[in-house]
């Protein structure tokens, strides 16, 4: 989602011009629906908890260290789960701690662009920089792109970045920090995004500019339709579930809440019940609450006698991550 502007960029000034896809499109965002693959089985191997909480990739790696080795990186990763510095791990700063792990590419990947965008090199991005990175060109030549009239086109695109660029800057001081840029490059991943996500949705879908999504106008989004030709039959399931489903009120259309419901579903939340088991486990005066201590007593829960990979990134910024 956040790099359609840069990809326009390059796509018009090609001389390309955005086409419909002739497959079936997916907008659903899907929450991870597992933190790992393995079975939640700790009568026998930690294994589950040890990819939910460094990381799928990263627990491949736990045969490098030493328990000893082990013992000390969880407990430098102990003090980066504790938020507010007060001596506690509670199972929110768990919870967000699983879920800031399960979606590192996401950071990895604006480390990859932060310098591209990030012009004067003050660690934020302003939505001036932004927007020269990325519309330059177009400011610059405007008069190349005045026959761009489909819905992707400069004149449309700068200004919804720039409104979700806003919506992003929690401060409002006009400059993204790491966080808040990623919250704009991928909105999908923040609540406080949610509304943007499924405005930009229906804008996209939205061919009439009534406000809602009605069946044809959904079907299309999917499906380039060959004049007389006959729709296949993943087609024909997709009107069913419009009419079952998508449409919750049965007024033949959708509005932004019923969108919100196709796109953004409510799924079980994994890392809720993940923090709830480690705190449970090694909760030892059961105040609900973990300490360094609690956790490194039961560190093979938590690591085991194996290593990740992740320790090395305890030497970076955290913002890095």
């Amino acid at each position: 989602m956040g790099f359609q502007a840069a990809c326009l960029v390059l796509l018009l000034c090609s001389g390309g011009a955005p086409g419909k896809p002739t497959f079936r499109k997916e907008r659903v965002v899907h929450p991870d629906p597992q933190l790992s693959n393995q079975l939640h089985e700790d009568n026998q191997s930690f294994q589950y908890d040890h990819e939910a909480f460094l990381g799928k990739e990263e627990a491949k790696t736990f045969d490098q260290l030493t328990p000893e080795e082990s013992k000390e990186r969880l407990g430098k990763i102990v003090d980066r789960i504790d938020d507010n510095k007060d001596g506690y791990v509670t199972t929110e700063e768990l919870k967000n701690w699983i879920k800031r792990v399960q979606k590192r590419y996401i950071y990895e990947n604006v480390a990859k662009v932060w310098r591209d965008y990030d012009l004067n090199k003050d660690n934020k991005i302003s939505w001036e920089e932004y927007k020269q990175a990325t519309y330059g060109y177009y400011l610059e030549n405007p008069e190349e792109f005045q026959d761009a009239t489909d819905q992707h086109s400069f004149k449309k695109m700068l200004p919804r970045d720039e409104r979700r660029f806003k919506t992003a800057d929690l401060d409002g001081d006009s400059a993204a920090t790491r966080e808040e840029f990623t919250a704009f490059l991928h909105p999908e991943e923040f609540e406080h995004m949610k509304d943007i996500v499924v405005l930009e949705t229906l804008e996209d879908i939205d061919k009439n500019e009534d406000g809602f999504v009605d069946q044809d106008e959904y079907i299309a989004d999917m499906f380039a339709h060959e004049e007389g030709g006959p729709e296949p039959d993943w087609v024909i399931t997709e009107r069913e579930q419009f009419s079952d489903f998508r449409d919750i009120n049965k007024d033949g259309k959708m509005d932004k809440e019923e969108i919100r419901h196709w796109i953004l579903p409510q799924d079980y939340d994994h890392a809720q019940a993940e923090a709830r088991h480690l705190v449970y486990e090694s909760d030892a005066d059961k105040d609900q609450k973990l300490t360094k201590e609690e956790i490194l007593e039961n560190w093979n829960m938590f690591v085991g006698s194996q290593a990740t990979n992740y320790g090395e990134d305890l030497t970076k910024n955290h913002d890095e991550l």
